[in-house]
C-alpha cells in the first residue's frame, strides 16, 4: 500500500510538470501582441478614406482584427463632416464587434473645428467615442473634447500630431500619431504609440514598431486596416 502511494505521488509530480512544459510551449507560440500587451489597448484604426467598410464586411474586418492580436477598433464613422451610416448600422458594428470580445470606438475624423458632432454616435453601446484631430488647432482641441465628455458617458480618445497638440487635453486614451523614426522620441507612458503600416519597410520592421510602442507606451495604435491587409502581414 505504502508503494502504491509513493507511485500515485511520483505520477501526479510528472502530471504537473508536463502541465508546465505545454503551458510555456503554447505561451511562447501566441502571437507577440497578445504576449506582451495582454492589459493594454492594440488598436486597429479602420479609415473609410482608404477602404471602404460597412454591414456586408465590418465582420470579415473584425475577425482579422481578433487574428492579428488586436483588442480594440478605432472605426470611422464620421468624415469630412459626414455621418456614414444610419442608427441601425452602428447597433450592428457594436454587436459585431462584441460578440468577438473586441471594443470598438466611433472614430470621428476632423478636417476643422466646426463641424457639429451628430448625437445618435452616443446611442449605439459602443466603447468609446475617438476624435481624430491632428489638423484641429490645438486651441479647439480642448473644446471638441468637452463637448463630447458634456453629453458621453463613454470612454474618450484623441488622436494627434505629436508636436501640435493641447496639454491640457484629458481623454481616457491619448494616442500620438508617431509614424516616423523621427517621432519615436515622443513613445512613453502616459500617451499610446501608433504605427502606420505604409511608412514599414518589411513584416519585421511593422513587428518592431509595434513591438517597440507597445513596450514603451500605453499601448499601441495601428493605422490601418486596408493597409495591413494590402501588406500581407
Amino acid at each position: 500500500m505504502r508503494s502504491r502511494g509513493v507511485i500515485g505521488k511520483y505520477l501526479l509530480v510528472v502530471v504537473l510538470l508536463v502541465g508546465i512544459v505545454i503551458g510555456v510551449i503554447w505561451y511562447s507560440n501566441i502571437s507577440p501582441e497578445k504576449a506582451q500587451g495582454a492589459s493594454k489597448p492594440i488598436i486597429l484604426y479602420v479609415n473609410q478614406g482608404n477602404g471602404r467598410v460597412n454591414v456586408t464586411n465590418f465582420g470579415v474586418m473584425a475577425d482579422f482584427a481578433v487574428a492579428h492580436g488586436f483588442n480594440t477598433v478605432f472605426f470611422q464613422v464620421f468624415r469630412l463632416g459626414v455621418l456614414l451610416f444610419d442608427q441601425q448600422d452602428l447597433r450592428t458594428f457594436v454587436d459585431q464587434a462584441h460578440q468577438r470580445n473586441l471594443s470598438i470606438f466611433f472614430a470621428l475624423s476632423f478636417n476643422g473645428s466646426s463641424f457639429q458632432i451628430p448625437p445618435s454616435i452616443y446611442e449605439a453601446g459602443e466603447n468609446g467615442i475617438s476624435l481624430d484631430m491632428s489638423v484641429v488647432n490645438p486651441s479647439s482641441q480642448n473644446s471638441l473634447l468637452a463637448s463630447v465628455k458634456a453629453v458621453y458617458g463613454g470612454e474618450t480618445a484623441v488622436t494627434v500630431y505629436p508636436t501640435d497638440w493641447s496639454p491640457a487635453l484629458r481623454p481616457n486614451l491619448l494616442v500620438l500619431e508617431t509614424y516616423s523614426s523621427t517621432l519615436r522620441s515622443y513613445i512613453k507612458p502616459g500617451i499610446i504609440g501608433s504605427v502606420e503600416v505604409v511608412g514599414t519597410s518589411s513584416q519585421e520592421d511593422y513587428q518592431s514598431q509595434v513591438q517597440y510602442a507597445l513596450k514603451n507606451s500605453d499601448g499601441v495604435m495601428v493605422f490601418d486596416y486596408a493597409g495591413l491587409v494590402k501588406s500581407d502581414y
